[in-house]
């Protein structure tokens, strides 16, 4: 009997650790932090590695050269201006040969990269200086760039500007009085005691 007793023990023991350890194979495992696509601090090698590239198209504007240029920028670039206009690629280059602007100036700065496998979505913000008609321009605002890995670096293959409105902050105010933009007066439904 006392032999039962003790095979009766093995065997539960033993279905009960089969049963734990299928258990544990099929709870869901934490998905690793590599797989998940985040977005690259400030003093990641990406931002840097970024930085390098956006510093390199900012220099082929700058001093109007086409090569470097094309170094930065997919044959299948599309760039959507702040203003809602599209260009290809060799838009591009055609304008920075013929440009008749001298004054043309523009910086980037990155401020976060995604991975996404071939793919990087840089965002940031820039400062285009330029002529409009005799008068000088700068329009700021932030930009997102979508690279493709190729021949061991990135192209660009789509840019997205969006142009900031100027700060009238110090205008509103001097206009309305208001302490801030979303200033309501007290007599909203009804008079005051000073209407009576």
């Amino acid at each position: 009997m006392a032999y039962m007793t003790r095979l009766v023990a093995v065997v539960s023991v033993s279905l009960l650790s089969g049963c734990l350890v299928v258990a544990q194979n099929l709870s869901p495992a934490p998905v690793p932090a590599a797989a998940q696509p985040a977005a690259a601090s400030a003093e990641s090698p990406a931002i840097q590695e970024f930085q390098k590239i956006e510093d390199a198209w900012d220099d082929a504007i700058d001093q109007r050269d086409q090569y470097a240029l094309e170094l930065v920028l997919s044959p299948l670039f599309m760039d959507v201006s702040a203003s809602g206009d599209f260009t290809t690629r060799n838009q591009q280059l055609a304008l920075l040969i013929t440009g008749e602007d001298k004054t043309l100036h523009l910086e980037q700065r990155v401020i976060t990269v995604r991975m996404l496998g071939d793919i990087a979505v840089a965002n940031g913000t820039y400062e285009l200086r330029r002529k409009a008609g005799s008068a000088p321009v700068e329009e700021k605002g932030v930009f997102t760039h979508v690279y493709e890995r190729a021949r061991g670096g990135w192209l660009c293959i789509n840019s997205q500007r969006t142009k900031l409105p100027a700060d009238s902050s110090s205008k509103a105010k001097k206009q309305t009085g208001a302490e801030s933009p979303f200033h309501i007066p007290i007599p909203l439904f009804g008079k005051s005691e000073k209407d009576k």
